[in-house]
């Protein structure tokens, strides 16, 4: 049987394992439109639970939690952590064929060293594994974006932002990616709905 999610995901012929072995899989990525808040790369935060890398503003998994009819208390309420990310497991196998799906599941393999699909019967386990390794320094916001290979992040910004800190993070010598702030006026396109 072939393994879940394995070095070759996605790609179905020798031509695309060539080009993406031979030549993609190590280049370096260039985010044009990322959603991480500068501050918390300025700050290099360190993230207390997988539930607030994965739901603390994830709007997509919100959505598809809401469609597999979770309660919004253990969406964006007050429930606990765990709680909320129990309920995550819960919706990921009523995902398949959804991006969501193996994003998640390539997200744990990669940064966790998860292998097997995430559902609400390994859900606590793999509440503690992913817990347990955010508390290694190499896990912090920056240490995230180095593994991952990332040269350079473009914030999505609203015109109104202050730029301070990019300003820190320009600063910073011992920041290895580049940050800039990429301009989205939604909100002064949407003059109607201050």
């Amino acid at each position: 049987m072939k393994p879940f999610l394995d070095k070759d995901f996605l790609l179905g012929s020798d031509t695309a394992r060539a080009l993406y072995h031979d030549h993609a899989e190590k280049m370096p990525i260039v985010d044009y439109h990322c959603h991480i808040d500068p501050n918390e790369i300025a700050d290099d935060r360190r993230y207390e639970s997988i539930t607030q890398v994965w739901l603390g503003g994830d709007h997509y998994k919100w959505r598809a939690m809401r469609s597999a009819g979770v309660p919004e208390r253990l969406i964006t309420g007050d429930a606990d952590p765990e709680e909320k990310f129990l309920a995550w497991a819960e919706t990921v196998p009523k995902l398949i064929g959804n991006p969501l799906y193996h994003w998640t599941h390539l997200e744990l393999q990669r940064y966790f060293g998860i292998d097997e699909p995430l559902s609400g019967r390994n859900a606590k386990a793999v509440y503690r594994a992913c817990n347990e390794a955010l508390a290694k320094p190499e896990l912090s916001v920056r240490g995230i974006i180095k593994k991952s290979n990332v040269k350079l992040i473009c914030t999505t910004d609203d015109p109104a932002d202050g730029l301070s800190a990019h300003a820190r993070i320009a600063a910073d010598p011992t920041c290895e990616v580049a940050v800039l702030p990429a301009f989205r006026p939604d909100k002064a396109m949407r003059a109607d709905k201050p």
